[in-house]
C-alpha cells in the first residue's frame, strides 16, 4: 500500500473516532480521569446500535433456526473448566519488547502487518512465504526463531524506529481474581476468557431441558475479557469485550458439511446488513488450533486493513471430551435414530459485537460532495438504525408541537423516536443524519388541515408527502428485521 494511501485509511478512522466520540456512539472509559486503555463505553446512540445488533443476530439464531436455543452462562465458572479448556497451559500470546521506546508487542501481529503491507505493495509471494513461515515457527513453538524472524525482516518499533527488541516470550492474556470471604480461603478464578465453555458444561442440561436432538445449536452473548498487551485501533482489540458465539453440536463424521454450511450462512448475514462483497473477505486457515480439523476468518475491510470480524470453527469433539475427562462425567448423547452414543462433534460461529459495531459504523460513514458542499451522514439499515424517525415541528407555536407530539405518542411504543423544536429544519436534519437517522418527519401547518406530515429521506434527502395515519405501517415494513432476514 502506497503511503499516501495509508494516510487517507488513518485520517478517514480518525474521523471515524472523532465522529463516534462527538455523536454519542462510544467514549473512552473514565475519560475525566485520562481513559484507561482499551477500554470503551457506549454512548447513547452507541448503545441502540449495538443492541439492535446483538438483537439481529439473537434472532438470526433463534428463531429462523427451529433447532438453536440460547442460554446466559456466568462469567465466573469453576477454575477447572479453564485447565480443560487448555487455557490455563496455553492461552498465550507471543510478546517481544521494544529496548528502546519500552513498549510491548504481539510478535505474531508485527509480522503479519508487515506481511500485509508487502502484499499491498504488489509482492503477494514473499507476503504468503512470509506468513507461512510464521505459521511455521509457531506451530513448533520457536520463539527464537520468531524474533530472529522479526529482525532479518527489519521490522521497527512504530514508536521509537529501531529495531532493538527483546527475546519473544508467551504472555498469559486470562485476568484472574479471588473468589471467598476471607483473604486465607480465597480461591484463585478467572474472568471468562471466552464465551463457548459455558456453553460446553451446560451442553447436557440444554440438550434434555429443550428437548434437542442433534444436530442441534446453543446461542450466547456475553462478555469476556482478555488482557490484551496490543491494543488499539478503537474498539476493534479491547480487553473487555462482547462475544456471540452459537456452538452447534452434530453428529461425528458430518461435521465438515456443517462446517461448510454454517461458513456460507454466516456469510450471507454479512451481505444482508448491506456490506459490499469487495469489503468482505473469507480467509481459510492453514495453521490449526489443536482442536479444530477447520478454521476460517471471515474478515472486512477497516480502515485499517482487512481484519477478522468473525470465525467459523470445525472444534471437533475435543471440548466435550476435555471435559468429560476432567469432571469425570460423562458428556455423551444416545442417537435414537442410529442406536448410538456418541461425544458430538462441534462446529462454532463466533463474532465480536464489538467488532461487529465497528464493521457496522466504518461502512455506514459517508463523506459527499452535494451542490459544492461537504455532507457526512452515517448510512444505517434502517432496521439497526439507532433511531428509527425523528418527529420535527417547523416551528414551536401555532399548534405543531402539539401535533407533532401526538404522532410521538402513537410511535413510540414500537419505535425508538426523538423529537425535536430547537434550531432551523435544515440543521435538525443535519443532526439526524449524523446520528444516522432514516427518516425525519416534518410537521407543517399543512398537517393541521390535512394530517399529512413530509418524511425526508436521509439517503437521497427526497420528500413526500404521508398520511399521519400511514406512519406506523411505513416504519413497521422498513425497519423490520424482516428487510434483512429476506437476503440470507
Amino acid at each position: 500500500m502506497a503511503k499516501t494511501e495509508q494516510v487517507a485509511e488513518n485520517a478517514q478512522l480518525k474521523d471515524i473516532i472523532a465522529h463516534a466520540k462527538e455523536y454519542g456512539f462510544v467514549y473512552p472509559s473514565s475519560e475525566i480521569y485520562d481513559g484507561l486503555q482499551a477500554v470503551y463505553d457506549y454512548g447513547a446512540y452507541g448503545v441502540e446500535l449495538k443492541n439492535n445488533l446483538k438483537r439481529l443476530w439473537w434472532e438470526t439464531m433463534t428463531r429462523l433456526n427451529s433447532n438453536i436455543v440460547g442460554i446466559d452462562a456466568s462469567i465466573f465458572m469453576h477454575p477447572t473448566t479453564w485447565k480443560a479448556s487448555g487455557h490455563v497451559d496455553s492461552f498465550n500470546d507471543p510478546m517481544i519488547d521494544n529496548k528502546d521506546s519500552k513498549k510491548r508487542y504481539r510478535a505474531d501481529v508485527l509480522v503479519e502487518e508487515h506481511a500485509a503491507n508487502i502484499e499491498n505493495a504488489g509482492d503477494v509471494e514473499r507476503a504468503n512465504s512470509l506468513t507461512a513461515a510464521l505459521a511455521r515457527l509457531l506451530e513448533a513453538e520457536d520463539l527464537a526463531g520468531v524474533r530472529d524472524l522479526i529482525t532479518n525482516e527489519g521490522i521497527k518499533c512504530p514508536i521509537s524506529g529501531t529495531s532493538n527488541w527483546t527475546d519473544v516470550r508467551q504472555f498469559n492474556l486470562m485476568f484472574s481474581t479471588q473468589i471467598g470471604s476471607v483473604s486465607e480461603d480465597a480461591s484463585t478464578i478467572y474472568l471468562r476468557p471466552e464465551t463457548a465453555q459455558g456453553i460446553f458444561v451446560n451442553f447436557l442440561n440444554v440438550q434434555k431441558t429443550a428437548r434437542m436432538k442433534v444436530p442441534f445449536g446453543i446461542a450466547q452473548i456475553g462478555k469476556a475479557f482478555r488482557n490484551e498487551i496490543v491494543a488499539r485501533q478503537f474498539i476493534f482489540r479491547m480487553r473487555e469485550f462482547e462475544q456471540m458465539e452459537m456452538q452447534f453440536f452434530v453428529r461425528p463424521g458430518s461435521e465438515l458439511e456443517w462446517y461448510k454450511e454454517w461458513s456460507e450462512t454466516r456469510m450471507k448475514w454479512h451481505r444482508a446488513l448491506g456490506i459490499p462483497e469487495n469489503k468482505l473477505r473469507r480467509h481459510d486457515h492453514e495453521k490449526l488450533a489443536h482442536y479444530a480439523n477447520a478454521a476460517m476468518d471471515i474478515e472486512y475491510q477497516f480502515p485499517f486493513g482487512f481484519k477478522e470480524v468473525e470465525g467459523i470453527h470445525s472444534r471437533t469433539d475435543f471440548d466435550l471430551k476435555s471435559h468429560q475427562e476432567f469432571s469425570k462425567k460423562k458428556q455423551q448423547y444416545f442417537d435414537p435414530e442410529i442406536n448410538q452414543n456418541y461425544i458430538p462433534y462441534v462446529i462454532e460461529t463466533s463474532i465480536g459485537a464489538d467488532r461487529l459495531f465497528l464493521m457496522t459504523l466504518c461502512n455506514a460513514y459517508v463523506e459527499e460532495e452535494v451542490d459544492g458542499k461537504q455532507r457526512t451522514y452515517l448510512k444505517f439499515h434502517p432496521a439497526i438504525a439507532p433511531v428509527k424517525a425523528a418527529i420535527l415541528p417547523l416551528t414551536k407555536k401555532d399548534g405543531l408541537p402539539e401535533k407533532a407530539m401526538e404522532i410521538v405518542e402513537n410511535l413510540k411504543y414500537d419505535f425508538n423516536i426523538i423529537y425535536e423544536e430547537a434550531a432551523s429544519i435544515g440543521k435538525r436534519y443535519t443532526r439526524q443524519d449524523l446520528i444516522g437517522t432514516p427518516y425525519c418527519i416534518a410537521v407543517d401547518h399543512q398537517t393541521l388541515e390535512d394530517n399529512t406530515v413530509t418524511i425526508r429521506h436521509r439517503d437521497t434527502t427526497e420528500q413526500e408527502r404521508v398520511a399521519i395515519s400511514d406512519l406506523h405501517g411505513r416504519l413497521t415494513q422498513e425497519c423490520s428485521f424482516r428487510r434483512i432476514f429476506e437476503r440470507i
